[in-house]
């Protein structure tokens, strides 16, 4: 196969700071000097790292003047979801396979195909593809989950086992704070049954802190509105930490309303199943289910690591991505 031209970018820190969720969190982090990995970033770089486990050519955003004929083109856009600076100036014939990070609705780009020769559109789950497909068609849009490093993230050993539960807080639209109500009664019910626990924010550690975290607990709450693959998530459920996931099924970002789609059914556990834990959709559901999973945790009835190294590892996702490539590039 030819060389294979792959695109992410990632911004500098404070670039054009403007009210915006994603620039203004990105700004402070910086103050704080947290700088974390995103999800489209840990796309871009698990992709790379597949393609070396599978000894692939490939090269890391080269200028579009250097693509040579017939060389694949993977343009997975960049860090603020905004890519039409990005890959402006792309006037190549190569076929481009885009996707997951160029936009977060296609009604924010609903001419893409018009404008540049993109192939297949990539999204990790089937309902973020089901999203797209009214806008860009069933033969371009495509399913296409990220890898997971499971040689990483590994389970901890019972010595390391320091705390039951990790809450992983990715609560977001929150203006009337029912959701953070949500997690207060979690957090008293833990206590309640003599559980011990530790918080973690979404966007507010590092990396290597959440390792820690992920092989010292025994379990994970995890409260996220939805999620098109979770890479968080992901990568607990390959350290073996079963997950009890609050899953309400519909999408809550109050930009629905201006894509025109007010009623998007989602889920928060794309990848996973009775293996890797059990999901609740309210308080009162996480209240009469919690004792449950807890029982079938200490029955040893979870193993949710199967689940990731059978589905979501480096090499499944690179292979799955060389055959997208193929169909494209026949």
């Amino acid at each position: 196969m030819n060389n294979i031209n792959v695109y992410f970018f990632k911004y500098p820190i404070g670039y054009k700071l403007i009210p915006g969720d994603r620039h203004i969190a990105r700004f402070l982090k910086s103050l704080l000097n947290i700088r974390p990995v995103n999800g489209a970033e840990k796309v871009f770089l698990n992709l790379c790292a597949g393609f070396d486990i599978l000894g692939v050519t490939y090269t890391k955003n080269p200028p579009f003047k250097d693509i040579k004929p017939g060389e694949p083109v993977i343009i997975l856009g960049d860090e603020l979801y905004n890519s039409k600076k990005f890959i402006k100036g792309y006037d190549k014939p190569n076929p481009v396979i885009a996707g997951i990070a160029l936009m977060t609705h296609p009604a924010e780009w609903p001419d893409l195909l018009k404008q540049y020769p993109v192939a297949k559109y990539l999204q990790h789950c089937s309902w973020a593809n089901d999203l797209f497909i009214p806008y860009y068609g069933k033969d371009v849009c495509v399913e296409w989950p990220a890898g997971v490093e499971t040689d990483k993230w590994t389970p901890g050993t019972e010595s390391e086992k320091k705390f039951d539960v990790l809450i992983y807080d990715k609560i977001r639209w929150d203006t009337d704070h029912v959701y953070a109500d949500m997690k207060a009664a979690i957090i008293e019910k833990l206590t309640a049954l003599g559980l011990t626990y530790r918080e973690v924010v979404y966007g507010r550690y590092e990396e290597k802190d959440y390792f820690k975290m992920v092989k010292q607990c025994r379990a994970m709450v995890y409260i996220s509105a939805h999620e098109t693959q979770g890479f968080a998530l992901c990568q607990a459920m390959s350290a073996n930490v079963p997950v009890f996931a609050w899953d309400q099924g519909f999408c809550l970002d109050p930009a629905r309303f201006s894509w025109n789609d007010p009623v998007i059914k989602t889920t928060s556990v794309p990848f996973f199943d009775e293996s890797c834990g059990m999901t609740f959709k309210d308080q009162d559901d996480f209240l009469n289910k919690v004792d449950v999973f807890w029982q079938q945790l200490e029955k040893g009835k979870f193993s949710p690591r199967a689940y990731v190294v059978n589905n979501l590892s480096l090499k499944i996702s690179a292979q799955k991505m060389l055959d997208i490539i193929a169909e494209v590039y026949k």
